[in-house]
């Protein structure tokens, strides 16, 4: 079977076999084992926990150009895995949108989606809070350029994590396990490993709304209200909410 940009299966649809070879998933999960858990990734600067008010701003800026280039070289490495099976861009995101009511549905799905993350957030940020474990550091981004960049990394995470966690694992793993959700329960796992440089209460936390992200996706069976949603919480939760809550 070949895939084409008609019948290619969506994030929420049952793939027929899997979208790339077993050993190409493998090397995708041992690169987040990999920068998940090493010390001193250059994620770790943008992790919540304390004040790095002494770094530069060019330490900064490059922290986040590089975490930039890791999001957009993770998305390729999964499009290549799913291209050398014959598989296109359109069998992980589920398609483009084709006219301006496809973008105002999924502005009016992600609006709520992002409240409904947000009380899911804070449900287990509560849950988890009596976890005593460090908290990686974090440096609020100050400054045009800091805020720039920031923004630019949000988006570039908000649609590459989704193509690989949403479009990519979870279509794998619903191939493997038959069901999607189980599907959308381990890429939430492995969605929250991945950001264990943060700590594990926020490990915990990350997980699940990444297996939030995941129900959505399985629903709508596309991934343009998820990049959507994706990016604005992390410039919200990354910049916005702090400065607010930050105000005298």
């Amino acid at each position: 079977m070949t895939y084409d940009s008609v019948s290619a299966p969506s994030p929420g649809s049952t793939p027929r076999r899997l979208i790339a070879a077993p050993w190409h998933t493998l090397s995708i999960l041992l690169i987040f084992g990999y920068f998940g858990f090493r010390q001193g990734t250059p994620q770790q600067a943008l992790a919540p926990g304390s004040a790095q008010a002494a770094i530069s701003h060019a330490v900064i800026i490059r922290g986040y150009l590089v975490s930039v280039a890791y999001e957009i070289g993770m998305a390729y490495w999964v499009w290549a895995g799913v291209h050398w099976k014959g598989g296109t861009l359109r069998d992980l995101t589920g398609g483009r949108w084709t006219s301006w009511r496809d973008v105002a549905i999924d502005l009016g799905i992600a609006i709520p989606f992002f409240f409904v993350w947000e009380f899911t957030a804070w449900a287990v940020h509560l849950a988890v809070d009596r976890i005593s474990t460090p908290t990686a550091a974090y440096h609020l981004p100050t400054g045009f350029a800091e805020v720039f960049f920031w923004i630019l990394l949000s988006i570039a995470a908000g649609i590459c994590e989704e193509i690989v966690f949403r479009g990519y694992l979870q279509k794998q793993f619903h191939a493997v396990t038959r069901s999607i959700i189980a599907a959308v329960l381990l890429q939430g796992a492995v969605f929250g490993l991945a950001h264990s440089y943060q700590g594990w209460k926020q490990v915990i936390v990350i997980a699940a709304l990444g297996v939030l992200y995941g129900a959505l996706a399985a629903w709508r069976r596309n991934l343009r209200a998820n990049m959507i949603a994706h990016a604005w919480s992390d410039i919200f939760e990354g910049y916005l909410k702090i400065l607010w809550f930050a105000r005298p």
